[in-house]
C-alpha cells in the first residue's frame, strides 16, 4: 500500500488541496527529481528550476494576490513544500525560505516597494534571503549588532549577517537592523536590493547537506538604503521576524515531512527488493515493525504540522506555542525516520547510489534553523509555565 494514499494521512484536504498536493507532486517528479542528486553534487543553485516553481506559483504561495502572489493558506503552503522535499529537501527549503521573505516584504513594505518587487519575488524572476542570524547573534536573535543610521532620506547600515540561505545568488535581502536601544524593541526590517553598493559576500559554506543552495555570510559597509524601504516602521522588526518565523517554523517542518516521506517510500520499495537469509527483507517482523513506527510518528508528525497551520491560518493566539510545538516535533521525527531508512538500506543507505543519505543529511539542519528546537522547547515551557491555558 502506498502510505500517501492511505485515508488516514490526509482526511480532511478539500480537493483543491489534493489538486495543489498533485501539482507539486507532479513538478517534483518531472522537475526535481531527475537532478537533485546532480545538484546536490555539484553544489549547483537551481535558479531555472525555481524560477519554473514560480510559473505555477510556488514561490508566492501565501504573499497576497494583490502583490502578486498566490494567495493561499499556511495550510496549502505546507502540502506543497512536503510534496517539494519529498524528492529534494535542499531546493524546497530554499523556496520556502525565499516564501516567507517574500511575504514579510509585501505584507509590510511601502507600497512602491511592494509594487515593485512583490511581482517579481512571487513569480520567482527575483529571489530573496532572509538576514537576521549574525556571528555573535543565533539563537539570541534580540542581541544582534547590525546597525541602520538614519541619514536624510536614507539609511546606512553596517555590520554582518551569517549563514544566510541563497545569499550571493539572490536579488533582495530582508535585513534585520539596530536602529534603536538595546534589545528587540530596537530592531527595523529593511528590505534592501542584494547588488545594493558596499554589500559584500562570503564564500560558499562547505555544509553537511544543503548542497543545492548557498550558504553565505553577508557584510553591510556603509550600505545606503532608501529610508522607503523600510518595512514597517521604526522598532516593528523583531515583531515582524517573529511573525514571519511562525510561518517559517512550519515551511521547515513540512520539509521534514517531505524528506520523511521520500525516505520512508524508499525504505518500503528496497525491503520489497532487497532478499537476505532467502527471503525479502519485507518479511522479517522486525523490520515490519520498525516500518510500521516510521509511518506512525511520521502520520503523527504531519497531522500536528497542519493542526499548527490552521491555528496560523485562523489567527489564533496560541499560533505561535502550535508552530514550536510542530517544528520541534516534525523535525526531530523527520530526521529519526531518514535515519531508520538509511539503518533499513544497510550499507548501501550509506552510499550515494540511494537517496536515503541525502534525505538524512538535507534535513539534519532542520532541527537548528529557524529556531533551534531547544529554543522550541523554551517557547513552549514558557506558555506552559506563564498561563492557565490549554493547549487544544
Amino acid at each position: 500500500m502506498d502510505i500517501k494514499a492511505m485515508p488516514v494521512a490526509s482526511p480532511d484536504l478539500t480537493h483543491e488541496q489534493q489538486a495543489f498536493r498533485e501539482a507539486a507532486r507532479d513538478f517534483a517528479q518531472s522537475e526535481i527529481a531527475p537532478f537533485a542528486a546532480h545538484w546536490d553534487a555539484e553544489s549547483e543553485f537551481p535558479r531555472e528550476a525555481i524560477r519554473k516553481a514560480g510559473e505555477l506559483g510556488f514561490c508566492g504561495l501565501y504573499t497576497d494576490e494583490r502583490a502578486g502572489g498566490t494567495g493561499l493558506t499556511r495550510l496549502d503552503a505546507a502540502i506543497v513544500f512536503e510534496e517539494l522535499a519529498a524528492v529534494d529537501p535542499s531546493t524546497a527549503a530554499f523556496i520556502s525560505i525565499h516564501n516567507m521573505a517574500t511575504w514579510m516584504l509585501t505584507s509590510h513594505a511601502t507600497s512602491a516597494v511592494r509594487d515593485h518587487w512583490g511581482p517579481k519575488l512571487a513569480s520567482g524572476q527575483s529571489l530573496a534571503s532572509y538576514c537576521l542570524t549574525e556571528p555573535g547573534a543565533g539563537s539570541d536573535a534580540g542581541s544582534l549588532k547590525t546597525r541602520a543610521m538614519k541619514d536624510g532620506d536614507h539609511y546606512v547600515l553596517s555590520g554582518s549577517k551569517a549563514f544566510i540561505s541563497g545569499a550571493g545568488a539572490t536579488d533582495m535581502l530582508v535585513v534585520m537592523a539596530r536602529t534603536g536601544e538595546d534589545g528587540p524593541r530596537g530592531i527595523s526590517a529593511f528590505a534592501v536590493p542584494a547588488d545594493a553598493q558596499g554589500i559584500g559576500y562570503g564564500r560558499n559554506e562547505e555544509k553537511l547537506g544543503w548542497h543545492s543552495q548557498p550558504t553565505r555570510s553577508v557584510s553591510f559597509d556603509g550600505v545606503r538604503v532608501s529610508a522607503d524601504h523600510l518595512l514597517g516602521r521604526e522598532g516593528d522588526g523583531f515583531k515582524i521576524a517573529m511573525k514571519g518565523l511562525d510561518g517559517g517554523r512550519l515551511n521547515i517542518a513540512a520539509c521534514s515531512l517531505g524528506a520523511a516521506q521520500g525516505a520512508l517510500d524508499a525504505a518500503r520499495r528496497y525491503m520489497g527488493e532487497r532478499r537476505q537469509f532467502g527471503k525479502k527483507l519485507a518479511e522479517f517482523q522486525a523490520l515490519q515493525f520498525k516500518l510500521a513506527d516510521m509511518a506512525t510518528d511520521l502520520v503523527a508528525a504531519r497531522q500536528m504540522v497542519h493542526t499548527a497551520a490552521r491555528k496560523l491560518d485562523a489567527g489564533s493566539h496560541d499560533a505561535t506555542i502550535w508552530c514550536a510545538m510542530a517544528k520541534r516535533f516534525a523535525t526531530d521525527a523527520g530526521f529519526a525516520i531518514c535515519n531508520d531508512a538509511l539503518q533499513i538500506h544497510g550499507g548501501y543507505g550509506y552510499i550515494r547510489e540511494y537517496p536515503v543519505e541525502r534525505l538524512l543529511r538535507d534535513c539534519r539542519v532542520h532541527q537548528i534553523l529557524e529556531g533551534t528546537n531547544e529554543i522550541m522547547r523554551v517557547i513552549v515551557a514558557r506558555h506552559l509555565l506563564n498561563t492557565e491555558e490549554e493547549l487544544r
